[in-house]
């Protein structure tokens, strides 16, 4: 009964699909991706370099070796080298013939359900992948109407890892956590993070790009400690520029050594220059952890609002550095 039930469910899911999708459709699919990017020269692809986008597009590359052109990545926030994710979010179009493919001739003539197909998907690229692999599809799914990952997203939020002299040192977290020799004072980081919340510009603390904004909403920024004494920081935006977590992770280190007043990271994000009074951390030490999206129903209009500020002189959006 159960079986001939979900095999009749199936059917009429994938007749739904049918009925909207014509020969020159895609079928949009959402992947959600976890990464150690210690082996990765970042996420997007670069010639003679591994990277994330590289590795999983190669494995896509020979899922459908044997239909169309090999499906590209769009993603929602691109991270540089050494940068982790456990919440990185990127989607893929495939044609019908690849969507097809997706199905097992094992199971006959009754259609396979459109979210089984997307887990095989899943199962295939992590296969190909192996057992140590250090990237790794945690979930695809078939993505809304209107989602795009990049542009509908509305916020990105990041953690920072740092064990100071105070805090338990697990070798074993060596790949995660930056290991810094000098006792730090929490509060003042923390005072000086949330002092710097709200819509700005920060120049201050990005690497330039030519043609691209710095005014960014930073919604969130605090420090904590952990239950071992860890300090990490909890950063989330609207988006990033080029390696602003790290700077401001940078500029916060700087005050809890006292090299820097509290308020002295305002008044040099409000002077919107580069400025050599605090250090860049490494990368090791910070993690893409979560992306977020609005309602389903408002998914085109954000990516369309996004796109459009893409055009705008001083809103040119770049949401995925850090």
């Amino acid at each position: 009964m159960c079986l001939r039930y979900c095999q009749v469910a199936g059917y009429v899911e994938s007749r739904r699909l049918a009925d909207v999708q014509h020969e020159d459709t895609t079928i949009r699919l959402r992947l959600d991706v976890l990464y150690d990017g210690s082996a990765f020269s970042g996420w997007s692809k670069q010639p003679g370099l591994r990277t994330v986008q590289g590795e999983l597009e190669a494995a896509l590359a020979t899922v459908f070796r044997n239909n169309d052109e090999p499906p590209r990545l769009t993603v929602a926030g691109r991270t540089d080298a050494g940068v982790h994710a456990l919440g990185q979010v990127t989607h893929l179009d495939l044609t019908p013939a690849q969507w097809a493919s997706l199905e097992d001739p094992r199971r006959g003539k009754v259609p396979k359900p459109a979210t089984t197909r997307a887990e095989t998907l899943a199962r295939r690229l992590n296969g190909i992948a192996g057992l140590e692999t250090d990237v790794y599809v945690a979930k695809a799914t078939l993505a809304p109407e209107g989602f795009d990952a990049r542009f509908s997203a509305i916020w990105r939020r990041y953690e920072y890892r740092i064990a100071d002299s105070v805090a338990e040192r697990s070798p074993l977290e060596r790949g995660h956590t930056v290991w810094y020799p000098a006792k730090l004072d929490a509060a003042a980081m923390n005072a000086a993070a949330t002092s710097l919340t709200g819509l700005h510009d920060w120049a201050s603390y990005c690497k330039p790009r030519e043609g691209a904004t710095t005014i960014r909403t930073l919604q969130e920024f605090e420090w904590k400690r952990d239950s071992r004494g860890v300090l990490v920081a909890h950063v989330r935006a609207d988006a990033f520029c080029h390696s602003m977590v790290r700077a401001l992770v940078g500029a916060s280190v700087a005050v809890g050594e006292g090299k820097l007043q509290v308020s002295d990271l305002v008044d040099l994000r409000d002077a919107r220059v580069r400025t050599s009074a605090f250090k860049v951390m490494p990368a090791k030490g910070l993690a893409l952890m979560e992306v977020g999206y609005p309602p389903d129903s408002e998914l085109s209009a954000r990516a369309e609002q996004t796109r459009a500020r893409r055009d705008e002189p001083r809103l040119t959006d770049q949401p995925e550095i850090t």
